[in-house]
C-alpha cells in the first residue's frame, strides 16, 4: 500500500496549463488538410485512497493518459479526462482505523491530497471525482438492479471468517498471521507480501484480527452475490478478439483470464463491511442483502461514469451534457473511449466492467482502446511502500518541479516490458534533454539576440538553403511525433521530440551566428530570427510532455498561445522582425553529483 500521510508543504505552483485550442488541420508541413474534430474519453484507473502513491503508479495510469488528453486536446479534439479516488473497501477502512479518524472524514481529507497532489503533477483532469459521490451510489446501484433483471446476479451462500471480538465477518485482508509457505508473522488472509503466495485465510498460522488483533476467530455462513460472468464468455470473447489494435500486454492478459484453468469465473459483488455502496437492487431494497456493501471492484470502474455525472453537477451542466460521452444512444456513438491502466487492472477493465456494462443490456459506451504498462522498477529492486523505498508523488514535487518528473517518467514509460527508475538515468536525462539540448537552446538564442540586436526580433537578412533543410527535417519529424502520440506510442514519441530539440541546437551552432555577425550582422539577423520562431514550435509540441516550461516559453516570447503547427513554414514565421521578447530564465538546472548521491541515499527506504 502507499504511504499513508499528507504532502508537505510546497512553495506555491501555477494552476496547471492545458495545451491550447489548435488548427483542425493536418500536420503534413507542406499542405494543409482538413481534419475532423473528434470527441475523446480519457479515463486513467483511479488511484486507491490510503495513502500517496509513487512514481511507478503515476507513471502507469494518470500521467499517460494525461499526455494523450493534453496533445487531444492540443490537436483541437474534443476531450472529457477523468479520473477520481477509489474510496471504498477494506484498504480504506483499516487506514482509517490506524489514523484513529471516521472513515468517511479519512477519505474526504485523502482526496484533497491527492486532488493537491494532481494538480502538482499538472494533471488536466476535467474532473477529479470520488467512488464514494452520490452519484456513484445511484449508478452502481442501477447497474445492480439490472443485472440482476437480467439474469446475471447469483446469490451464494459461502463460508467466511467471524471474529467474535469485532462481531464482524472479516474480509481474506482483514485476516493476518504466519505464512505457512515463509514463515513471515504478517501475511493476510489472501496474499502474503513477503513471499507472494496466494493464501485462504485458514492455510496461515495463528490468524489473528487485523482489526482488534483478537485470535477468536470462527467460520460462518454468509450470503452474497456473484456477477455471472461465465454466462457472458463467448460474447466477451468476440469483444476483446474485435479490437484488434490492442497492446499485446492488455490482449494477452484479458485472453490468459479469460481461458485460464476452468475458463471464466463468476466473481463476488458484495461484501460484509460498513464501508461502502449499500447493497440495493436500483432504488430497492435487496432482501437478504441488509448490512452488505458492493465489493469495490464491482463500483470501482462504475466511478468512471458517475465522475462524468459529478462533473455536470460541479460545473452547471445538465444530465444530457454528460450522458452524451456514455450513452450511444444519447450522443456517445462517435465517442472514442480510450483507458489508461497498469498490467495488474486490466482483468477488471476488460472482463468484469465490460461484462457489467453488457450485462445491464442497456446503450452504455464500451471502451475502444485500453493502453495498458508494465511496471516501474526502484534502483535495483521494488518500490515499497511498506518500507519508504523509492519516491513519492509528494516528496518528488518538494525536491524538483514537476516538468523534470514528468519527462524522465513519460521518456521511460514502462510499455513495452518492466522499466527501472535509477538516479544516475533520471540525471542524465535532465541534465542532457531538458538542460543541455531544450534549455540550453532557448538561452542562447535569447541572450545573443538581446546582446546583439535587442530583445525584439531582428530584421534583415533571409533564409537559404541551411535553413530549408532544417525544415524539411522538422517536418518529417513533427509527422512521425504525431504518428506516435496518435498511436500512444509513448517513448518513441518523446523520441522524436527530442530528435526535434536537438535539430535547433545543431542548427544554431551550425550557423553561427555570432561568428557571422561580425562580418555580415544582417545575415547574423535572418539565423536569430529563424531560431526565435523555434521556441514557440518547440513549446507548442512539448506541452504536453513539459506544460511548465512550455508555458515559460511562450510567455518568454510575448505569445498568450501558438497554434499546433499544420505547415513548418508557417509556423517559423509566426514572430516578424520587431516583434518583443524577454529572456526566460533557465528553464531547467542541472543535477549535482552531490544531489544525486544524497537523494540516492535519502530514498532507499525508511519514508
Amino acid at each position: 500500500m502507499p504511504a499513508q500521510g499528507v504532502a508537505p508543504a510546497r512553495p506555491e505552483r501555477r494552476a496547471f496549463i492545458r495545451a491550447p485550442p489548435a488548427l483542425n488541420e493536418a500536420p503534413d508541413p507542406k499542405h494543409r488538410q482538413t481534419r475532423i474534430m473528434a470527441r475523446i474519453l480519457i479515463t486513467s484507473a483511479i488511484p486507491y485512497i490510503n495513502g500517496i502513491k509513487h512514481l511507478g503508479n503515476l507513471v502507469g495510469s494518470q500521467l499517460p493518459a494525461d499526455l494523450y488528453a493534453r496533445y487531444a486536446r492540443a490537436r483541437g479534439h474534443e476531450v472529457m479526462f477523468l479520473c477520481a479516488t477509489d474510496e471504498h473497501g477494506t484498504p480504506a477502512e483499516l487506514a482509517a482505523a490506524k489514523t484513529g479518524k471516521p472513515v468517511e472524514v479519512y477519505c474526504a481529507e485523502m482526496h484533497q491530497v491527492q486532488a493537491d497532489l494532481a494538480r502538482g503533477f499538472r494533471l488536466s483532469f476535467d474532473h477529479f471525482g470520488r467512488s464514494s459521490s452520490p452519484q456513484n451510489h445511484r449508478l452502481t446501484q442501477y447497474f445492480a438492479g439490472r443485472l440482476a433483471e437480467n439474469g446475471y446476479i447469483q446469490e451464494v451462500t459461502e463460508k467466511q471468517v467471524y471474529s467474535r471480538a469485532d462481531n464482524r465477518f472479516l474480509p481474506d485482508r482483514y485476516i493476518e498471521g504466519t505464512c505457512p509457505n515463509c514463515g513471515y508473522d504478517k501475511a493476510r488472509g489472501d496474499q502474503c507480501e513477503n513471499c507472494t503466495k496466494q493464501l485462504d485465510p485458514t492455510d496461515l498460522i495463528n490468524p489473528r484480527s487485523a482489526i482488534s488483533g483478537s485470535t477468536d476467530l470462527e467460520v460462518r455462513e454468509t450470503k452474497h452475490l456473484y456477477l455471472r460472468q461465465s454466462l457472458m464468455r463467448d460474447e466477451l470473447e468476440a469483444w476483446i478478439d474485435s479490437k484488434t489494435d490492442w497492446p499485446v500486454l492488455t490482449t494477452s492478459i484479458a485472453k490468459k483470464w479469460l481461458n485460464d484453468g476452468d475458463g471464466l469465473q463468476d466473481r463476488g459483488i458484495t461484501r460484509d463491511l460498513h464501508w461502502g455502496i449499500p447493497v440495493k437492487k436500483g432504488d430497492q431494497d435487496w432482501p437478504g442483502m441488509e448490512g452488505k456493501v458492493f465489493y469495490v471492484w464491482f463500483d470501482a470502474p462504475i466511478e468512471y461514469i458517475a465522475a462524468a455525472a459529478e462533473w455536470a453537477e460541479a460545473n452547471g451542466k445538465s444530465e444530457a451534457d454528460w450522458r452524451r460521452w456514455w450513452r450511444t444512444d444519447e450522443g456517445a456513438a462517435d465517442v472514442r473511449y480510450v483507458q489508461f491502466m497498469g498490467k495488474d487492472n486490466v482483468p477488471f477493465h476488460t472482463l468484469s466492467f465490460p461484462a457489467t456494462i453488457m450485462g445491464s443490456r442497456d446503450p452504455w459506451k464500451l471502451v475502444d482502446y485500453i493502453k495498458s504498462f508494465n511496471y516501474l522498477n526502484y534502483d535495483g529492486g521494488q518500490f515499497s511502500t511498506s518500507q519508504g523505498r523509492g519516491v513519492f508523488m509528494d516528496q518528488a514535487l518538494a525536491i524538483l518541479p514537476a516538468d523534470y518528473w514528468r519527462w524522465w517518467l513519460l521518456s521511460h514509460a514502462p510499455e513495452s516490458s518492466d522499466s527501472e527508475f535509477t538516479w544516475e538515468n533520471f540525471q542524465q536525462a535532465v541534465n542532457k534533454d531538458l538542460a543541455d539540448v531544450l534549455g540550453n537552446f532557448v538561452s542562447r538564442v535569447t541572450k545573443f539576440c538581446r546582446s546583439k540586436f535587442g530583445e525584439e526580433v531582428p530584421a534583415g537578412g533571409a533564409w537559404g538553403e541551411r535553413e530549408q533543410a532544417v525544415i524539411e527535417e522538422l517536418g518529417t519529424r513533427l509527422t512521425a511525433y504525431q504518428a506516435h502520440m496518435e498511436a500512444i506510442e509513448i517513448r518513441k514519441a518523446a523520441t522524436e521530440l527530442r530528435a526535434i530539440w536537438v535539430a535547433g541546437n545543431e542548427y544554431l551552432q551550425a550557423a553561427a551566428p555570432w561568428a557571422v555577425y561580425k562580418d555580415d550582422p544582417a545575415a547574423a539577423a535572418a539565423i536569430v530570427r529563424f531560431a526565435l520562431n523555434l521556441v514557440p514550435f518547440y513549446a507548442t509540441l512539448s506541452a504536453p510532455f513539459i506544460p511548465d516550461a512550455s508555458a515559460t516559453m511562450l510567455e518568454a516570447m510575448k505569445m498568450a498561445n501558438a497554434d499546433w503547427p499544420t505547415d513548418v513554414t508557417a509556423a517559423l514565421e509566426r514572430l516578424a522582425s520587431g516583434h518583443a521578447f524577454a529572456v526566460p530564465e533557465n528553464l531547467f538546472r542541472k543535477i549535482s553529483d552531490e544531489e544525486r548521491a544524497q537523494w540516492q541515499a535519502d530514498f532507499a527506504g525508511q519514508r
